[in-house]
């Protein structure tokens, strides 16, 4: 009955609204993984197969459009601290979570600059980040009681190892893509009272060559 009294074509022109948004969503999610937050909006509309015009009317900004593209993997994000939260190795636990979250950050380039941001227009982003802080100190509060981390490690540190972490797969990109996996288990050798992992196997030579020369390249 309901859809019997809208004006003709209404439904149909919601329709293709819906689905124009998700293709927006989809060529922003594939091109900010790809290249980073900084790809043209116009690039995203072409490979959405849609107009600047159409994009414009769904994200009015590029922030708007990031925090809906990222929202799914912010969740995710928070979901990852449950996980490590249910181990019970607390010093496991807590280089699961920041493995995750490094790996996280690697696989997607996008993604890899938003932990490192704030969403004061988006509460559902900011609920998720405060979710998975909560969980950070429960984190490193038994991780210290089990005398396996530095007592004076902070949760104000991990951002500092995201930032970290984001700019060396920024620089490096596909010429050493597992470089982060080094940095980050320095990091975490730093945070332990007794490290005994070993480190992952560094990069080659000419892999760090490239990417020096990537570094060099106007982007």
């Amino acid at each position: 009955m309901r859809d019997q009294a809208e004006p003709a074509g209404t439904k149909g022109r919601r329709v293709d609204a819906q689905r124009n948004r998700a293709r927006l969503l989809e060529a922003a999610g594939e091109m900010f993984a790809e290249s980073g937050l900084n790809v043209p909006m116009s690039e995203i509309a072409r490979r959405a197969g849609v107009g600047i015009a159409t994009l414009a009317r769904n994200f009015d900004t590029r922030e708007a459009i990031i925090e809906a593209t990222f929202a799914p993997t912010m969740t995710a994000y928070a979901d990852a601290m449950d996980t490590a939260l249910a181990e019970k190795d607390p010093w496991s636990a807590f280089c699961t979570y920041v493995k995750t979250v490094c790996g996280m950050q690697a696989a997607n380039h996008g993604f890899a600059h938003v932990l490192t941001m704030t969403f004061p227009n988006a509460p559902e982003l900011e609920a998720e980040r405060s979710r998975a802080y909560r969980g950070l100190r429960i984190l490193i509060t038994r991780a210290k009681r089990a005398g396996a981390l530095r007592p004076d490690f902070s949760p104000e540190d991990l951002p500092l190892i995201l930032m970290a972490n984001a700019g060396v797969i920024s620089a490096t990109g596909d010429a050493a893509p597992t470089a982060w996996l080094r940095l980050v288990s320095y990091f975490l050798r730093a945070c332990a009272v007794d490290p005994t992992d070993p480190l992952p196997p560094a990069p080659a030579a000419w892999q760090m060559y490239q990417a020096l020369q990537r570094i060099q390249q106007p982007r």
